[in-house]
């Protein structure tokens, strides 16, 4: 199999490790196939892929979409290093409010899948840094919502200390105010 896939301390958020052929010339590697993600039990079908560029020390985030358009993601870095971040928002989970973090970079090209009932965001580490996503449902403003990242009853420690916002998202509501419909369900179906 061409990855290793590792849960992380929230189970259902995993690193995602490709396998790489590097020589003189280069290298290549796969970045998802259905048949080894299905195999691990990530069954998300992606429909849109989306791709960012961001310089440091900006943040973007934490961003979800409510029920029913809610969305799946897998992100890498493929320039730069960023500091990548999934936050449980379902209601009656385990974990409900706590978060995980890794680094993802161009360098260590590890992934993250991050299942529906998360918030998700990301600050950059680097000069400059590019992210590419997958995403198993279609972008919809209607159902767009956010958490504020500095949320203090979450508590993510941020590896940057003044970050850069959007308008958006300095506005963002914390994780008790969010309109957020998600309800955690032990067979991983909320």
């Amino acid at each position: 199999m061409p990855f290793t896939f590792t849960p992380l301390t929230i189970p259902d958020v995993i690193l995602v490790e490709p396998k790489v052929f590097g020589d003189e010339r280069g290298f290549f590697m796969e970045t998802y196939n259905y048949r080894d993600f299905a195999a691990f039990g990530i069954r998300a079908v992606f429909v849109q892929d989306n791709h960012s560029l961001s310089r440091g020390p900006v943040l973007r985030g934490l961003h979800y979409q409510k029920d029913p358009i809610a969305q799946a993601k897998l992100v890498r870095c493929i320039r730069g290093a960023i500091f990548d971040v999934a936050v449980d928002i379902r209601r009656g989970s385990p974990t409900y409010g706590k978060w995980v973090g890794v680094e993802l970079s161009a360098e260590n090209k590890r992934q993250l899948y991050i299942p529906r009932g998360f918030a998700h965001g990301f600050c950059v580490l680097s000069y400059v840094a590019e992210v590419v996503y997958k995403v198993d449902n279609y972008y919809s403003p209607e159902h767009d919502r956010g958490i504020i990242y500095d949320d203090p009853d979450i508590g993510i420690t941020w590896p940057v200390a003044q970050p850069i916002l959007s308008p958006k998202d300095a506005r963002l509501p914390r994780l008790e105010d969010a309109d957020n419909n998600f309800v955690y369900t032990p067979d991983g179906e909320g």
